[in-house]
C-alpha cells in the first residue's frame, strides 16, 4: 500500500509556515503523513527557526495578533511578516489594529454568550416538560 502523501504546500500550511520561507528541498519535495508528523515531532532547526523568527504566513500573523484574516486585509497587511514585525505592531498598535483587536474580542464575546444560551435552552428541554399543558 502506498503511503498517503501531499504537496509541499499542503505539509507547510499543517507546519503553520510559510513555504516560500522553507529550504528548496522541502518546497520541491512531496511530503508522506509519516513525514509530517516526523517534522511535527522532532522539527529540524530550519523548522523551528521559520516558527519562531518567520516570516509567518497569514493565519499565524492573525493569530499572534488577535484578528482575524479579514481584520489583516482591512488594515492593509497583505504581506508576510516576521515576529519582530509582530511584536513591533503589538508594543505601539496602529489603530487599524486596536479596532480589530476590539472587532475579534466582540465576536469571541458573542460566540461565548451563544454557547452558553445554547446549553441553557439544551438543559431546560432535557430537564423535561415543565409546565403549560395548554388548552
Amino acid at each position: 500500500m502506498k503511503p498517503q502523501s501531499m504537496k509541499a504546500e499542503t505539509a507547510a500550511k499543517k507546519l503553520g509556515i510559510l513555504l516560500e520561507a522553507a529550504p528548496e528541498e522541502f518546497r520541491a519535495s512531496v511530503v508522506t503523513r509519516d513525514e509530517l508528523a516526523a517534522l511535527q515531532a522532532d522539527p529540524p532547526e530550519w523548522l523551528e527557526t521559520l516558527r519562531r523568527e518567520g516570516p509567518h504566513p497569514r493565519p499565524v500573523v492573525a493569530a499572534k495578533l488577535g484578528v482575524s484574516n479579514s481584520g489583516l486585509a482591512r488594515g492593509g497587511v497583505t504581506e508576510p511578516l516576521t515576529t519582530a514585525e509582530i511584536k513591533a505592531l503589538l508594543a505601539a498598535p496602529p489603530a487599524w489594529l486596536v479596532q480589530e483587536r476590539a472587532t475579534q474580542a466582540a465576536v469571541r464575546a458573542e460566540k461565548i454568550r451563544v454557547a452558553e444560551r445554547d446549553k441553557e435552552r439544551a438543559a431546560r428541554r432535557a430537564g423535561g416538560g415543565g409546565g403549560g399543558g395548554g388548552v
